[in-house]
């Protein structure tokens, strides 16, 4: 069986492999396992899983960053997400994650990692504000956001393809992104370098709650780094369900 893993950062690219890829690329890491670099986003996300089946994956997953919206999750907690809510507030989407594969992957990962199983929510925009993240959380329950899990299962579902969510926690539901972040991002949900640097410049009283972001985020991408260490025996699974077609 080919994993496709579907990822939307290069950071996020760089817990997987040194390999450098274009977005809207794909590149193996192993003879079972391919990846694709999607950018941030569900247009992006879903195109880039559409290749990955193209491409020979048998079974996809989700790979990256989240925000917590339980205040039970810290920065550097995996999300394994065992059920997911797309922005218009449809749950039948949650079908195209595998339960056999969730209970393995749950099993083997609780053992080094604090693991939390259970909702997950598609934001089509960034969620920066606690108070944004607690009323999310209060309207869905849901453990935590991101943009592009709900892409990927979409077409995971409409393919009958056994699907994972592996997702490690950036920003506590406490944590306000500092608004130099969302005034350097570009049409696609990425942070553009230049005018990242020219918002602190004009902003530098935010640079203490930059770097103890960027903490944040280290802390998510070596969690990230200790699970790609075990992806080989977590993708060796041919035991895994095959879902139920359903139109999306």
């Amino acid at each position: 069986m080919i994993t496709g893993i579907v990822v939307a950062l290069p950071e996020e690219l760089g817990t997987l492999t040194a390999k450098k890829i274009a977005k809207g690329q794909v590149v193996s890491i192993s003879e079972t396992i391919i990846v694709a670099y999607s950018g941030a986003g569900a247009s992006n996300a879903s195109a880039a899983a559409q290749l990955l089946i193209a491409k020979g994956a048998t079974r996809l997953m989700s790979w990256g960053c989240a925000g917590a919206l339980s205040q039970n999750i810290n920065s550097g907690d995996l999300v394994l997400a065992n059920s997911l809510l797309d922005s218009c507030g449809d749950l039948s989407i949650s079908q195209s994650i595998s339960s056999v594969w969730h209970s393995n992957t749950h099993q083997q990962l609780s053992k080094t990692i604090a693991v939390h199983c259970g909702l997950l929510v598609e934001s089509l925009d960034i969620v920066s504000t606690s108070t944004a993240k607690q009323a999310l959380h209060q309207e869905t329950g849901a453990l935590a956001v991101d943009m592009e899990s709900v892409a990927v299962a979409k077409i995971a579902l409409q393919h009958a393809k056994p699907y994972l969510v592996i997702r490690s926690i950036v920003d506590p539901v406490y944590l306000d992104l500092p608004r130099a972040i969302s005034q350097s991002l570009n049409a696609q949900g990425e942070v553009v370098m230049r005018q990242l640097l020219w918002s602190i410049v004009r902003n530098p009283y935010e640079i203490p709650a930059l770097i103890k972001l960027g903490r944040h985020f280290n802390a998510a991408k070596n969690t990230l780094k200790v699970i790609a260490k075990q992806l080989d025996s977590l993708t060796d699974q041919p035991f895994v369900t095959v879902i139920n077609t359903r139109p999306v």
